[in-house]
Formats: C-alpha cells, sequence, structure tokens
C-alpha cells in the first residue's frame, strides 16, 4: 500500500530506513510506500466489489501485486495503474498475465478512456494517503463510467467520507459522494500489517453508485454551493453563502438559519434548488 507524503526524493544513491526492500520492490520514503503483507487483508479488499454489471476493474497503485493477485481470480478483465517504475517491472516479471494491462501512469492525470473507451469499469485499490482524496474527486468527475468504488484510505478519511450530517466529521466529500453514491464503512485495518507500518490505522470502504444519480438541479452550482459553505463551516448559510448575493427575503428561509454540517445531501440539493434562479 502506498501512502505519499510529499514529491521530494531521497538524496541520489542514499537508501533510507523506509527504502527495506519486500521481495525485489523497496519500500521508497519518497512515495511514502506503505506494503501491504497481510493476505487475508488483501483478499477481504478484493471481495468489497460485486463484479456485476461492468466488465472492466482498475487498480490503483498494485505495488507488488499484494491485491492484484486476487483480482485476477474474479472472471473480470484487470487494468493497473502505477506510477512507481521499479513496481511496474515487478508485476511484468512475476504477473505474466497483466501483459499489456499495465499503465505506467499517474491516475490523477491520465486519461482513463484510452484504457476503457467509454466502458464502464470498477476503481479498487491501498490508496496513497496524501492523494486519496484526490483520487475521489476524479473518480466523481467520472462518475458516469464508475457504478463501484472500494480501497483503502487513512481511517479518519474513510470515515469522513461515509459520514452522515450532524457530525463534525460531516464535510464536503461527504455531501459530494452521497450525493451519487451509496457509501459504506467496512471494516478497519491496522498498521501491523504493513511494511513499514504507518503511523495511523487504515479503513476500507465501498462506494455503489446509485440507480439514479443525475440531480434535480445544475451540479455545477451544486458542487459550488457545498464547497462555499463548508468554507466556513461555523458560520450559518445565511453568512457563508455571502458570496452569492441572494435576495433577502430569500434568505429569510428557515434553511439558511442553518450551519451546513446540519444539512443533508438532498437538504443541499433543496438549498442549491433555491439558490438557482437566483445564481450568476
Amino acid at each position: 500500500m502506498k501512502k505519499n507524503y510529499g514529491k521530494k526524493g531521497p538524496a541520489k544513491g542514499r537508501r533510507t530506513k523506509y527504502e527495506e526492500t519486500q521481495g525485489e520492490v523497496r519500500a521508497k520514503k519518497y512515495l511514502g510506500q506503505h506494503f501491504l503483507r497481510d493476505e487475508d487483508v488483501a483478499s477481504k479488499i478484493a471481495d468489497t466489489l460485486t463484479y456485476k454489471g461492468y466488465d472492466h476493474v482498475l487498480e490503483i497503485g498494485p505495488g507488488m501485486g499484494v491485491l492484484t493477485k486476487y483480482l485476477l481470480k474474479k472472471e473480470i478483465d484487470v487494468q493497473v495503474i502505477e506510477i512507481d517504475t521499479e513496481s511496474v517491472v515487478y508485476l511484468q516479471e512475476n504477473y505474466p498475465v497483466l501483459e499489456g494491462k499495465i499503465h505506467e501512469k499517474d491516475f490523477l492525470k491520465y486519461d482513463v478512456s484510452e484504457i476503457f473507451g467509454m466502458d464502464e469499469f470498477a476503481i479498487i485499490g491501498n490508496f496513497p494517503y496524501n492523494i486519496s482524496t484526490q483520487i475521489v474527486f476524479k473518480m466523481l468527475e467520472l462518475r458516469n463510467y464508475i457504478p463501484e468504488f472500494s480501497g483503502m484510505f487513512q481511517k479518519e478519511v474513510a470515515q469522513r467520507i461515509c459520514e452522515k450530517e450532524g457530525s463534525k466529521a460531516y464535510g464536503i466529500l461527504s455531501v459530494l459522494v452521497q450525493a451519487f453514491y451509496e457509501a459504506e464503512y467496512l471494516f478497519t485495518v491496522p498498521p501491523t500489517v504493513f511494511d513499514p507500518p504507518p503511523k495511523v490505522d487504515s479503513g476500507v470502504l465501498r462506494l455503489t453508485r446509485k440507480a439514479d444519480f443525475s440531480l434535480p438541479c445544475d451540479e455545477r452550482l451544486f458542487f459550488r454551493v457545498v464547497k462555499t459553505a463548508f468554507q466556513q463551516r461555523r458560520k450559518t448559510l445565511r453568512n457563508s453563502l455571502k458570496i452569492f448575493d441572494l435576495p433577502e427575503d430569500i434568505k429569510e428561509d428557515s434553511i439558511f438559519g442553518l450551519r451546513p454540517e446540519q444539512l443533508s445531501t438532498a437538504r443541499f440539493i433543496e438549498l442549491t434548488q433555491i439558490i438557482e434562479p437566483h445564481a450568476v
């Protein structure tokens, strides 16, 4: 499992204490790599997807393939995307069945339609802590093509994504993801199953796209309203949404007297519908 804590690499020719050899791939501090070494956990993560209603799965950051080997047992097309050249070489040498299916790319910058065209596909992986939320935001951009998504995050991030209104952990990710997907926190993974171990627990979640995932409001405005509201989450919506320059009579609606964490996804949609006729 890779956790990306920063872009700067170690000095050339030097090995840090984190660059421990496991098999043929070193865990690299500059990539923030933490290799999952528990086969039972890997198998359990592979089983989080249903593999129904689509023909392809994309694994992000397979490393040495501890999860990949269990995905390959499923009756589905498995493709992997990996930024670490050493891991790519390892996968090519040890998983010949993946020939032509290993993509040495940065998922956040890559156009996955080059792999799948217009076909739907699921995403799975042990995601780097540092870019996990960015992966989720890109998944949301691709939601028309992704009916299922599952994987491992820092525990508090996984919980935040699945959180409901009324909690301090409830925020932008919670609302935006749950507008389009059913979110389930599945299980917690301790640091001891990684080499080297991270300093915090990890959490595995599953997102299942809703049967009707279109919104009855302007979707771009919905994203803007949610993000603007939570930028000043301690304020009421009457104050945090001043940027929309709404008429005073509109702001008399009781919904504007609430703080963002008090609104469910459905109520954020309602709020967007109220603002929409007046939004610039």
